[in-house]
C-alpha cells in the first residue's frame, strides 16, 4: 500500500485508488448520512440508526468540525469517519476529555480496499495534533488493533453502566495519554436514539427492505 500525504493512493491486488482525505463541508452532510445507512443497514440490528447518530452528533456541542471527514474517489464520496468529545469520569467526579470515534463508513462496493484503514490513520494522526490524548470506540478488536486500540479494561477504564466487554477500546494518543485516566466512559446524547425519531427521520432516504441482522450484540448488553 502506498501513501501520498493525505491525498491518498491505494495499490490493492494490483487496482490503483487514488483518495482525497479532507474535511467535510456542510453540503454533503445528507450524502455521508446515506453512506452511513449503506454501511450499517441490517448490519448489528433490523435495519440501522447510525446515520441519525450521525446526524444528531453534527447538532452537538462534542461535535468537531475538524474531525469530520470524507474519503473522495473520482469525485465521489467514498468513505468517512468522524470523532466527537467525550468524556471519562472517576469516582472523585474529576473529568478527563477524550474522543468517542465513529460512526466510520465505507461504500459498500468498495470496502476491503484499504479505505476505512486510511480514513482512521488519518483521524488518529489529525486528533493527535490538535492535543487529543486518547480515542475510545465500539468495534471489531480484530479490525481496530491493528490501529494500536486496546481492550480499554488495560486503561481501567469502563462503560458508564461500568462493563468491559472486547469490543470496548481505548486508544492512547501521546505516550502515558490515559495512564491516570480512569472512570467511566460518557459519550453523547446523540448516541441515545429515539425510535419515534428515527421513524421519522427514515422517511428522508430510500425504501430499504429491514432483514435479520448479520451480527447480533446481544452477549454485549
Amino acid at each position: 500500500m502506498l501513501f501520498i500525504l493525505w491525498g491518498k493512493i491505494l495499490n490493492y491486488k494490483e487496482t490503483i485508488m487514488k483518495l482525497i482525505i479532507r474535511k467535510i463541508y456542510e453540503s454533503e452532510f445528507y450524502f455521508t448520512e446515506n453512506l452511513t445507512r449503506e454501511t450499517f443497514w441490517n448490519l448489528y440490528k433490523s435495519g440501522c440508526e447510525e446515520h441519525l447518530v450521525l446526524h444528531n452528533l453534527r447538532k452537538s456541542k462534542s461535535y468537531i468540525k475538524e474531525l469530520d471527514l470524507i474519503a473522495i474517489h473520482n469525485f465521489l464520496i467514498v468513505g468517512h469517519i468522524i470523532s466527537t468529545r467525550a468524556l471519562i469520569k472517576n469516582k472523585f467526579g474529576k473529568e478527563h476529555e477524550v474522543l468517542c470515534v465513529g460512526p466510520i463508513s465505507v461504500s459498500p462496493a468498495l470496502q476491503n480496499k484499504g479505505i476505512g484503514t486510511i480514513l482512521i490513520d488519518y483521524s488518529i494522526s489529525k486528533a493527535r495534533k490538535m492535543g487529543f490524548k486518547g480515542m475510545i470506540l465500539f468495534g471489531n478488536s480484530g479490525y481496530y488493533h491493528r490501529f494500536g486500540f486496546k481492550n480499554a479494561k488495560e486503561f481501567k477504564i469502563a462503560t458508564k453502566d461500568n462493563q468491559n466487554f472486547e469490543p470496548f477500546m481505548a486508544l492512547e494518543l501521546i505516550e502515558n495519554g490515559l495512564k491516570n485516566v480512569k472512570g467511566l466512559f460518557y459519550d453523547d446524547e446523540a448516541f441515545v436514539i429515539n425510535e419515534e425519531q428515527l421513524l421519522e427521520f427514515e422517511k428522508q432516504f430510500p425504501i430499504k427492505e429491514k432483514s435479520k441482522p448479520i451480527f447480533d450484540l446481544r452477549q454485549y448488553t
